[in-house]
């Protein structure tokens, strides 16, 4: 019954279902991105690069690993609390 309600409603509420399923999949692309530990961790590894090229300062340096070092916090903290979910 279910696949021919929705094979009888498809003019009407194709869109409205296809914007939905779109937003879902944006939702979690969106969010393995943001929750990506190995990109923060891959930025790390290219600032200490940049600070020990002489390419950037000290004060320059601490505050980008600060900033950096923030995020992958955040990002542990949000893992722990969901325990495992996504």
């Amino acid at each position: 019954m279910g696949f021919l309600f929705d094979l009888l409603t498809l003019p009407a509420l194709g869109g409205p279902k296809l914007v939905q399923w779109l937003a879902t999949i944006l939702d979690q692309a969106a969010d393995q991105e943001f929750l990506d530990e190995g990109s923060i961790q891959g930025q790390l590894l290219e600032l200490q690069t940049r600070y020990e090229a002489g390419e950037i300062g000290e004060e320059e340096y601490e505050g980008e690993e600060s900033a950096l070092l923030e995020r992958l916090n955040a990002i542990r903290e949000i893992k722990a609390e969901r325990g495992g979910q996504r």
